[in-house]
C-alpha cells in the first residue's frame, strides 16, 4: 500500500473505538457525565469503545462536538509510515495539556501548561495507583506530597509513589510548563478526606 492510500474502511472503523477511549480518559470524563452531555446512552458509548457497536454518523457528530474536535479526527488514522505525532491540546481544569504520544493505554505522556496564579489556596491531595513522573521546562511548580512542600524549579525532576497524597498548584506570577508521564491508573484517581481538626 503507498503511503497516501487511504487506510481499508474496517481498519479505519477499528480505530475509533481506540481513539474515542483516549478522548475521554484525557478529559477526566466518565461514561455517565459523557452521557449526559451527548444524549448517548452509557451502554452505547462503551460499546463503541470497545469496539462492539459499529460507528455512524449519528453516535460520532455529538461526540465530535462534547470534545471540541473535527469528526475527521475520530475516524482518520495517520499515515502508517508517518512517526510524528500530531498534537491535539486540550484544556483540563484550567491546564493546558498537550498530547505527546498516540498509543491507547500504556503509559502516556503530556506537555502540561499550569496557568499563573493557578490554585493558590491550598488544593485537596488525591491519590491512585502508580508512579508519576514531572519535568519542569519552565517557571515553578509547587508540588504538597502528603504532609510535605516543595517548589520544583526549571529544570528539576519529580517521581514519586501517587498512592501517596499529592497536588499541585501554581502560586507564582508566571506559566509552568511541564513534562509528565502517567499510566491509565491515573484514570482512577480519588480524592483522599482530610483529617478531622480536633
Amino acid at each position: 500500500m503507498a503511503i497516501n492510500d487511504p487506510a481499508p474502511l474496517d481498519d479505519v472503523l477499528e480505530a475509533v473505538g481506540p481513539r474515542l477511549r483516549t478522548l475521554r480518559t484525557e478529559r477526566g470524563l466518565t461514561l455517565n457525565a459523557l452521557s449526559e452531555t451527548t444524549g448517548v446512552s452509557v451502554s452505547t458509548l462503551s460499546r463503541l469503545e470497545s469496539g462492539q457497536r459499529r460507528p455512524t454518523l449519528e453516535l460520532l457528530l455529538p461526540l465530535a462536538r462534547a470534545y471540541q474536535v473535527a469528526l475527521d479526527e475520530l475516524v482518520e488514522t495517520p499515515p502508517p509510515d508517518d512517526p510524528r505525532i500530531h498534537q491535539h491540546p486540550f484544556t483540563r481544569e484550567g491546564i493546558t495539556m498537550v498530547p505527546l504520544t498516540r498509543q491507547g493505554g500504556g503509559p502516556q505522556a503530556y506537555k502540561q501548561v499550569f496557568p499563573p496564579r493557578w490554585r493558590t489556596e491550598s488544593p485537596e491531595q488525591k491519590v491512585h495507583e502508580g508512579y508519576e513522573w514531572l519535568y519542569v521546562l519552565s517557571g515553578r511548580l509547587r508540588l504538597l506530597l502528603g504532609r510535605r512542600e516543595f517548589v520544583l524549579a526549571a529544570g528539576e525532576v519529580v517521581e514519586f509513589d501517587t498512592r501517596v497524597p499529592h497536588a499541585f498548584s501554581n502560586p507564582f506570577a508566571e506559566p509552568a510548563e511541564v513534562l509528565t508521564l502517567f499510566g491509565p491508573q491515573g484514570e482512577r484517581m480519588h480524592v483522599r478526606a482530610r483529617p478531622t481538626a480536633h
